[in-house]
């Protein structure tokens, strides 16, 4: 009798365990279900606000855009799931051809409407630069920005940017419109292209940039514009102006550290027009330095303690070539 009576009890014991974990698999998907149908409503929100602030960018009026440009940039903020197709969206508005700029004696409604689709342009790429920052309170460090063939009427600023991973591209592009800067910016890893960029009225401002991953590619330009390289630091990755013209600006590498990585001036074309220098007498590091251009243009200027270029970077092995100068060339 002790025996069966033992027998119940361990019988409704595993019974009970049983009823026990059927309660939490039974509880587990209706939480399950729940959070799927939240998923499934929240997906739903997104795309509602997707669609709205899409229709809104092509309206004929200026202000209706803009607000479609700042509720798509805070919808890339809150849907990480689908944060790079509203970056395409950004982008690809960007790309849009832009209209000629009105004459003087065209109406003044024709010259608002242009300069207000102008904004409208210049404020998604200060959405999209906001939030490269290294600061920013949601940043899309890691995504592909897609500028090719964009035209850019007003300078736009990437100070503080970090690129960190995916592709930037700036291939064909037109800077049609003042000083654009990637001050303090850091190339850590992602692909920043420039191949093919026009530079009619810009100059590129890089200072107290690093370099220390990834590739920057100013390859295959018409007419370099000038760039200015003060106290930045190459440390690591590629910065390549292979099959580029200098034949309009310059590059200013003042205070600059070459410590790392590869930067490739050659090949580069360099016309004989007795204007072009590579004036290198102020860099604060030369450790690692640039591979230079071969022939006799442009003049080089070495820092004291570096009076000819290494083959390549990191080796030893010097050489020396037609129209280099040392720090005493005036």
């Amino acid at each position: 009798m002790a025996n069966l009576l033992e027998v119940i009890k361990i019988s409704l014991s595993i019974v009970a365990g049983i009823g026990g974990v059927v309660a939490l698999v039974v509880a587990y998907r209706k939480q399950r279900l729940t959070e799927d149908g939240e998923k499934r409503e929240q997906a739903k929100l997104y795309i509602e606000r997707f669609d709205k602030a899409t229709d809104k960018l092509g309206h004929d009026s200026p202000a209706v855009r803009l607000a479609g440009i700042h509720a798509l940039a805070a919808l890339a903020d809150d849907w990480e799931g689908e944060r790079q197709m509203c970056i395409d969206v950004l982008c690809a508005y960007v790309r849009i051809p832009a209209e000629p700029e009105p004459e003087d004696e065209d109406e003044p409604a024709a010259v608002a409407a242009w300069k207000g689709i102008t904004e409208v342009r210049a404020t998604a790429v200060r959405e999209i630069a906001s939030r490269l920052r290294a600061d920013a309170s949601v940043p899309w460090h890691g995504y592909n920005f897609d500028f090719t063939g964009a035209t850019f009427n007003s300078g736009p600023d990437f100070t503080g940017a970090v690129f960190s991973g995916g592709r930037v591209s700036f291939d064909d592009a037109e800077f049609d419109g003042g000083e654009t800067f990637f001050r303090e910016a850091q190339f850590s890893g992602a692909l920043v292209s420039f191949v093919g960029a026009r530079f009619t009225r810009a100059d590129l401002f890089f200072e107290s940039a690093t370099f220390s991953a990834g590739e920057v590619l100013f390859t295959h330009l018409e007419r370099v514009p000038h760039i200015f390289f003060t106290d930045v630091t190459f440390s690591g990755g590629r910065v390549s102006f292979a099959a580029s013209e200098f034949s309009r600006g310059g590059i200013t590498f003042n205070r600059a550290r070459f410590s790392g990585g590869e930067v490739h001036l050659r090949p580069a074309y360099f016309p004989d027009n007795g204007h072009l220098t590579l004036d290198f007498s102020r860099v604060a590091s030369w450790d690692v330095p640039p591979l230079l251009p071969e022939g006799s243009y442009p003049t080089i200027i070495f820092p004291p303690e570096a009076q000819t270029p290494r083959e390549k970077p990191g080796d030893p092995a010097a050489r020396t070539q037609p129209g280099l100068q040392g720090e005493d060339h005036v």
